[in-house]
């Protein structure tokens, strides 16, 4: 599974785990949010996302400890890394 396929074929879901502020200051068109501080007690809510999830920050660090703990609650994702690599290759699909 590779997070740039993913992305260009348009498949699974993107979660932003920056804060809410973060996010409210550009964003992957379609994606949701889900700060990092929140991924434990919002895991249901990711169980119901369409997988696998893509998960992206601004650098990668975030979302990288973002998909270590959703893989052992046996969800499906990988780290996407920054935002801005994200949006990018989603644009490719225009």
């Amino acid at each position: 599974m590779n997070a740039e396929k993913l992305i260009k074929e348009n498949k699974g879901t993107i979660v932003d785990v920056r804060t809410t502020q973060e996010f409210m200051g550009g964003h992957v068109a379609g994606s949701i949010n889900i700060p990092l501080q929140e991924i434990n007690e919002r895991i249901e809510e990711l169980k119901a996302l369409e997988s696998p999830l893509v998960l992206c920050c601004a650098s990668g660090n975030r979302s990288g400890m973002a998909t270590q703990i959703l893989a052992k609650q046996g969800i499906e994702c990988l780290n996407g890394g920054s935002w801005l690599d994200v949006n990018y290759l989603q644009s490719q699909n225009a």
